[in-house]
């Protein structure tokens, strides 16, 4: 269950021991015959134990040289051709794995598997983001070698991804200029989370009454860290910047330290 919307989710697989399932249970706001206190309990339990698999998905993904993303946006923002693109530009020269999420269909993984890099896709059913458990089951099917770039697409959705760690090295929050420059002001808590914003379809500006440097102070103001890289998956205008910003991730990945 999502400790912030309060969705369902249908695990299919076998569980380890402590595993707690809170399925069917609402979320924050009303569940008939439970108290608030009780649901904030649960929020808790749920969030506790997801930051338990997520920090043994980041040891797995350090201990192998692996360079984890989370890739976070709306529904529509264009991912996965910005996935598909980053690959087209780094196949040839980096060990890349991706990790699809979506509620039904596996239509985006084959569109990975499509170019030649290893996909596996989770389908969360009624859930609306992925979970760490679910990750870390999946990298047992991914053949994703050492010292790779594994991109987690996560579900559509700026709102619950937000609080759900995977083990990742960053959340990546992919944002279109066909969404609205006010979507940082409209859901803080995901590009709060964010370290990177990629400012997508970029190619479509001349065609839009859409404001970048209002954009850009929303987003900033929400988390004044944020890096942000302009980009176009259709016709590659900043995906260098983008390639270049991966391969310096992945060499810092490597550093042991002490």
């Amino acid at each position: 269950m999502c400790g912030v919307c309060g969705c369902g989710t249908e695990h299919q697989h076998e569980h380890g021991v402590g595993h707690q399932h809170a399925d069917g249970v609402a979320g924050h706001t009303h569940a008939p015959g439970l108290s608030q206190a009780r649901m904030v309990k649960i929020e808790q339990d749920i969030f506790a134990e997801n930051n338990r698999y997520a920090a043994q998905n980041r040891r797995y993904f350090n201990a192998q040289g692996m360079l984890a993303l989370n890739l976070v946006s709306s529904p529509g923002s264009g991912k996965t051709s910005l996935l598909t693109a980053t690959i087209a530009l780094l196949q040839d020269s980096l060990a890349l794995a991706v990790i699809e999420g979506d509620q039904q269909t596996s239509l985006d993984a084959e569109r990975i598997r499509a170019t030649g890099v290893p996909a596996v896709q989770i389908n969360t059913g009624k859930g609306c983001h992925l979970d760490a458990h679910r990750v870390g089951h999946s990298l047992d099917s991914l053949p994703a070698q050492p010292g790779s770039i594994v991109f987690i697409e996560n579900v559509g959705n700026l709102v619950c991804p937000a609080g759900f760690d995977l083990g990742e090295a960053h959340k990546v929050v992919i944002l279109s200029v066909t969404e609205g420059e006010d979507k940082p002001l409209k859901y803080p808590d995901m590009f709060y989370a964010a370290d990177l914003m990629l400012l997508n379809k970029i190619d479509l500006l001349a065609h839009l009454d859409f404001d970048v440097q209002k954009c850009l102070n929303y987003a900033r103001q929400v988390n004044p860290r944020l890096k942000v890289l302009m980009v176009s998956a259709k016709t590659g205008q900043g995906l260098d910047a983008w390639a270049n910003w991966l391969r310096a991730e992945l060499a810092l990945q490597a550093i042991s330290y002490a």
